[in-house]
């Protein structure tokens, strides 16, 4: 099995996964989300709305080579077209395992969405400091 898809599992288990249009959204308007996933065989409409959804929020957005039958089969729930991993280590570990495999597509968005998870720690850790 794919590492990524593994990863996908991983998150499930945990419990750091939304699955399905509605789960994403909500997770998305909670600013839960860290990277939504929409996958190659997605509605036209799906995908728009979870990239739209996601940029307006901050999340981040990318589209995967996985079709809905190989994310509903890592997360049991039927052909989901859209899934948003919910954890900052775990979107990153998934993002960096698709640019080792395809770094012409997706090296830059793992590099952007690993700047992302500094800055938000380094936002974090100032406001500790503060609290202080």
């Amino acid at each position: 099995m794919d590492r990524n898809l593994q990863l996908i599992g991983m998150a499930r288990k945990a419990g750091l996964l939304a699955v399905g249009v509605e789960a994403v959204k909500a997770a998305v308007r909670a600013g839960k989300a860290r990277l939504v996933i929409s996958a190659s065989d997605a509605s036209d409409g799906s995908a728009r709305r979870a990239r739209y959804g996601s940029e307006s929020t901050g999340a981040f957005y990318i589209e995967v080579p996985y079709t809905k039958f190989e994310l509903g089969s890592i997360t049991g729930r039927g052909s989901p077209g859209t899934v948003a991993i919910l954890d900052d280590g775990l979107a990153a570990g998934f993002l960096k395992g698709l640019a080792a495999g395809s770094p012409e597509i997706y090296s830059e968005a793992a590099e952007l969405l690993q700047e992302k998870i500094r800055r938000r720690a380094d936002k974090r850790d100032s406001k500790r400091r503060a609290e202080v």
